[in-house]
């Protein structure tokens, strides 16, 4: 198994050639992919036929080192159909699953191949190295209502993270300790509303796909739906590929959750989840902290009806570095857009969104420290810093309540450096007066809801140092009294060709208190107009 890296400290940021270096680690796990070079042992009888024809495919791939190279070896084929597997949706198929996946492993390597046909699983199906499922058009796995899936093991460190996050063998697949597995081609695997949402129970499995320390990962073109808690749950993983996935838990729960995992590349990804659509954690369902690094996510169209769309935590028990979110659509999330919340003692640092589109969410934009420490080894407060937005638009929020916040914990555990060019939200408004003091909190809890009405319609931000607008506006639909700004409790915070719109009846349009070293320049209202700014306890520096 590869050398996880070591993550242990927080990158400032990085200079060109780092990113150099970063783009040609992108374009390494990309490529993997689609090159696996893999050793063989004598093939079953069955496997022959099928082993002939991917060998014709390959040889045309244009997967060669150079030229006049030999292409890289084809993987044996063994179709589920050779080991006992009818495809006909009433007959029990795990068990035909389960062998070609273990023929597939014995030959060194090789795809397990579903032709069209639905395969009836009613027991877990229990992957190994060095193995890709791969679901042809037309081919659907199916869940099953019968208890017989895997049961959950015990784990002696549950009660740091819910039952779902702690408990592994009780899913639709599963694998553990693996190397080099994928799950490709165009086809199905669906829980068909068997797997079960809360805590399941014997025979009863909460997910599709549960994998724990594997390396090299592949998971692409197929489509996971029905998955109850989660269509897939990753934990201590390194070196995942993900291209054209698509995630139908809408009327489910989670859609993928990536907990302790570092060198991730998703690429065109679909997911439309019910709690939180693409989320990265990092718990101690493990029994050890794990930080997670080098992570890319492109052209994702995302979707959360209750909860999350795109999200850090909340269970963090390790730190998170070198996050890459570019040409992201979210539409629709019952909390937070775009959220980072650090509850359990992570330091979330080196994180980018670029080119970015929500519409339907609560919250736009959410971070947040808390104190949970809900993880083993007496974790401490953590902190989020050095983290971009650029060319962010947010349109038909939808709560008055929960402005866009940044909320740092204390003086010494606040939110730092971070920066907004040309992210413009335009919010409902419609509120009256109300008090400008600090909202209440709840230190535990990570939720948009679990701090107060905001005293801004448009940013609320709260212990916070480094922090600049650039080319960013805020509006509303309703007129709103509150301020469009308020910055309470923090250092060097600016705004440069900042728009807000004014609201009628409201006390000013930026509001600083106890904070040191604030800027506002080249900015206007919606009017044109110069913006009303008050301050208390403040100074002024755009120095």
């Amino acid at each position: 198994m590869s050398k996880r890296p070591d993550t242990s400290s927080r990158p400032g940021p990085r200079a060109g050639a780092y990113r150099s270096v970063r783009r040609l680690r992108v374009a390494a796990l990309a490529a993997a992919a689609f090159v696996v070079t893999l050793s063989f042992a004598p093939l079953p009888a069955a496997a022959m036929a099928s082993s002939t024809a991917l060998d014709a495919s390959a040889a045309s791939s244009g997967a060669v080192s150079g030229s006049g190279a030999a292409p890289a070896a084809a993987a044996a084929v063994f179709n589920v159909k050779d080991y006992g597997a009818k495809g006909n949706g009433s007959a029990n198929d795990s068990a035909a699953i389960d062998n070609a996946i273990t023929a597939a492993n014995k030959a060194g390597a090789g795809i397990v191949e579903f032709p069209s046909g639905t395969y009836k699983s009613q027991n877990t199906i229990h992957m190994k190295s060095n193995v890709t499922l791969q679901l042809d058009s037309g081919s659907t796995i199916l869940g099953a209502s019968a208890k017989g899936y895997d049961k959950a093991e015990s784990n002696a460190n549950d009660k740091y993270q819910d039952y779902g996050h702690s408990h592994f063998h009780d899913a639709m697949i599963y694998g553990d300790g693996l190397t080099n597995i994928g799950f490709t081609g165009s086809g199905t695997i669906d829980g068909g509303g068997n797997l079960i949402t809360g805590n399941p129970g014997s025979g009863q499995a909460d997910k599709i796909i549960s994998l724990t320390r594997c390396t090299g990962l592949t998971l692409s073109g197929i489509t996971l739906k029905r998955g109850g808690h989660f269509a897939a749950l990753i934990n201590g993983c390194d070196h995942v590929v993900s291209d054209h996935l698509t995630i139908a838990t809408s009327g489910d729960r989670d859609g993928w959750n990536i907990i302790s995992t570092s060198d991730v590349a998703i690429t065109n990804i679909t997911d439309a989840a019910n709690d939180d659509a693409l989320v990265f954690k990092s718990d101690w369902a493990l029994g050890k902290t794990i930080n997670s690094a080098h992570v890319t996510v492109t052209n994702a169209h995302l979707s959360a009806k209750c909860c999350n769309a795109l999200m850090f935590g909340s269970e963090t028990c390790g730190n998170f570095s070198d996050y890459q979110f570019n040409q992201i659509a979210i539409t629709g999330a019952g909390k937070s857009g775009l959220g980072i919340v650090s509850m359990d003692g992570a330091d979330i640092s080196d994180v980018h969104y670029s080119d970015v589109t929500m519409s339907g969410v609560h919250s736009p934009i959410m971070e947040k420290i808390g104190s949970r420490k809900r993880c083993g080894g007496s974790p401490g407060v953590g902190h989020i810093s050095d983290v971009t937005y650029s060319n962010v638009t947010g349109t038909s929020v939808n709560s008055t309540n929960f402005t866009a916040t940044l909320w740092g914990n204390s003086s010494s555990n606040n939110i730092s450096n971070v920066t907004f060019d040309g992210v413009n939200l335009t919010v409902p408004g419609g509120s009256g007066t109300v008090s400008t003091g600090v909202p209440s909190n709840s230190a535990t809890d990570y939720n948009p809801n679990s701090i107060g009405t905001r005293p801004a319609y448009g940013w609320y931000i709260h212990n916070a140092s480094g922090i600049s607008f650039t080319n960013s506006s805020v509006k509303f639909s309703s007129n709103d009294k509150r301020p469009a700004v308020i910055a309470n409790a923090g250092s060097n915070i600016s705004f440069n060709g900042f728009t807000a719109q004014s609201g009628s009846g409201s006390p000013a349009d930026l509001i600083f208190q106890n904070v040191t070293g604030y800027c506002v320049s080249g900015s206007h209202n919606s009017s044109g107009g110069a913006l009303k700014v008050t301050s208390s306890g403040s100074t002024a520096s755009c120095s």
